[in-house]
């Protein structure tokens, strides 16, 4: 299989997730991706095993490996003259340089744009900032769970009413995904718009900006002053108040939980009732269309509830696999390795690490051509340095006093 992004260099000089992340994501697509780290120190991302922040799986850090499968390692000392002279050259062969460092530490790296450019007239520069590339934040630091939950509104929107403190909490790197996926998706475009018009782009985006596109319908109704939108869930705060009971989830006997997501109610109503093993229901003047099925929300509600506590959410599966409304069992992670669906389309592969041992890893949630995707392992530090040098025209005499000179690992 020949894949969209074979034979696209990149060049990252990122650390932690959000933009390391998307430079994962084109390793998939075919890119290959050469990740710069400090000789000694590594992305910091690696230390948070010794933090214990991260726990490591199999002599693995599960989290590093998800932000930088398939990537190459060099570790390069972009301070150090030699260091900076290796960048260059690598540069010079790349198509595209993705980086988050700010502001000013670009500026004394000497890899802000007109720096990577003066090496590559030609590459796609893309930077990942924490609040965008201009105001009054834009040299400013951040990570997703300051900016992309708490800056955007968004950890004010998934706050459940009435609670004020502790206020809800992000999943980890819940904004550094999103966001590396749209990194990626931009790198892609800009490499089109290249080819087309010969113009390379300076590309932006921040953990700020994905935050904002994410919560939009939220943000656009607190301006105009849209209430009912503002609230979060459609029927109001109180489940048995909802406008339509047809988009609640309900508890099974086993205490899971059946997710009913029909927006078109009445065209799956008496399909629905049938499926429930109660074909009156449809019938029920209380319960007949939406409008009355609003006015009785509540009767409607505990009705479906005493009949989806008649048996477990397995039970449930079955009886409802037929039906052809919307609706989902409500998973756990857990229950997502086992998932026909899941496994059936690729969504995750097990990945042999350095270990010998496997991994499974969430793929990049886009197929080209119904071919499913083979992420590979991240490099260990400074994995690939003296191949890469290599290649680049160095020779061992080279390598070595390099690394005499502390340039390189």
């Amino acid at each position: 299989m020949t894949t969209p992004l074979a034979g696209v260099r990149v060049v990252e000089v990122a650390t932690h997730v959000f933009v390391p992340i998307a430079g994962g994501v084109l390793t998939e697509w075919g890119a290959e991706v050469t990740k710069i780290e400090h000789p000694v120190t590594g992305d910091p991302y690696r230390g948070l095993v010794t933090a214990g922040l991260h726990h490591l799986h199999d002599g693995v850090d599960p989290y590093f490996q998800m932000a930088n499968r398939g990537k190459k390692s060099v570790g390069v000392d972009l301070k150090h003259p030699e260091g900076r002279e290796i960048l260059s050259k690598l540069v010079a062969e790349a198509d595209v340089f993705l980086t988050n460092v700010r502001v000013n530490a670009r500026r004394r790296l000497r890899i802000d744009v007109e720096d990577i450019r003066a090496d590559n007239s030609s590459i796609v520069y893309v930077r990942g900032t924490a609040f965008g590339a201009q105001g009054p934040d834009g040299h400013r630091g951040g990570y997703d769970g300051g900016v992309y939950w708490g800056r955007t509104g968004m950890q004010h929107v998934f706050t459940p009413p009435g609670e004020v403190w502790p206020p809800a909490g992000p999943r980890p790197a819940f904004g550094d995904v999103v966001g590396g996926l749209i990194i990626a998706g931009a790198i892609s475009t800009a490499l089109y718009g290249r080819k087309a018009t010969g113009q390379p782009s300076v590309v932006d985006t921040s953990l700020y900006a994905a935050g904002l596109w994410q919560i939009q319908p939220d943000i656009v109704n607190a301006k105009i002053g849209n209430t009912h939108a503002i609230a979060g869930k459609p029927g109001g705060q109180n489940r048995y108040e909802a406008w339509n009971p047809l988009v609640l989830s309900y508890p099974t006997a086993d205490g899971r939980f059946v997710g009913l997501m029909m927006l078109e109610p009445d065209g799956r109503w008496r399909e629905l009732c049938k499926a429930l093993g109660r074909p009156e229901l449809a019938d029920d003047p209380r319960f007949a269309n939406a409008t009355v099925r609003q006015e009785n929300s509540r009767a409607c509600v505990e009705t479906l509830e005493a009949i989806f506590a008649e048996h477990d959410l397995a039970e449930w599966r079955v009886l409802l696999d037929d039906f052809d409304g919307q609706w989902t069992p409500i998973q756990t992670p857990a229950d997502v390795h086992d998932d026909p669906q899941a496994q059936a389309n690729g969504f995750i592969a097990d990945v042999e690490m350095i270990t010998g041992n496997t991994l499974p890893m969430v793929t990049s949630p886009v197929q080209f051509d119904e071919q499913t995707n083979s992420p590979a392992r991240a490099p260990e530090h400074g994995e690939h340095t003296e191949d890469v040098l290599l290649t680049l025209g160095y020779t061992w005499e080279d390598i070595a006093g390099f690394k005499a000179h502390g340039a390189i690992v």
